[in-house]
Order: structure tokens, then C-alpha cells, then sequence
């Protein structure tokens, strides 16, 4: 686990399901270099949970705020939690 590793955990709330957010976020991950993952929620919400390094990490959540083109994300809720190094890839939930 590097030394620079961070960890956030993010809500995304609006038009956030159906429209390939979740895919759009496993995509960024990769060319990022980050681990963890995505899923949808009941309420309609999408959480990622995402471990890379914190420059990886903040270009990852300017990409989230955006999403795919037919996403529009109303509400963004990062959280930043202690850094486990579990992940070793990211995956849609």
C-alpha cells in the first residue's frame, strides 16, 4: 500500500442509473489506476467506493461529477475514509 493511497467513498444522486454511469466509472477507474467499486442503490443513487492514489483519486471524482453524456449528476456527496489497500481491481457491484 502506498504511502499516498486514499480512500473515498461517493454518492451520486439525479439521473445516475440507467443511463452507463456505472460502466462510465469503471472506465475512468481503469485508465486511473484505481480499485474498488460501483453500484446502484434503492433510492436511485449510485455509491462508489474507490482506493488509488490521491492526483488518480481527484481527477476520478472530477470525472464522477460529470458522468456519461446522458447522466446528470444532481447531488455528489465524497466521503473520505482510511485507505485499506483490499482492492486490487474495480468492478461494477
Amino acid at each position: 500500500m502506498g504511502k499516498d493511497l486514499v480512500r473515498v467513498r461517493v454518492f451520486a444522486g439525479g439521473r445516475v442509473q440507467g443511463v452507463a454511469y456505472r460502466f462510465y466509472a469503471e472506465k475512468c477507474a481503469a485508465r486511473l489506476d484505481i480499485s474498488g467499486w460501483v453500484r446502484n442503490l434503492m433510492d436511485g443513487q449510485v455509491e462508489v467506493l474507490a482506493e488509488g492514489s490521491a492526483d488518480h483519486i481527484e481527477i476520478f471524482l472530477e470525472r464522477l461529477k460529470e458522468g456519461p453524456s446522458l447522466a446528470r449528476v444532481d447531488s455528489f456527496d465524497v466521503r473520505r475514509e482510511p485507505a485499506t489497500g483490499e482492492f486490487h481491481t474495480f468492478r461494477v457491484a
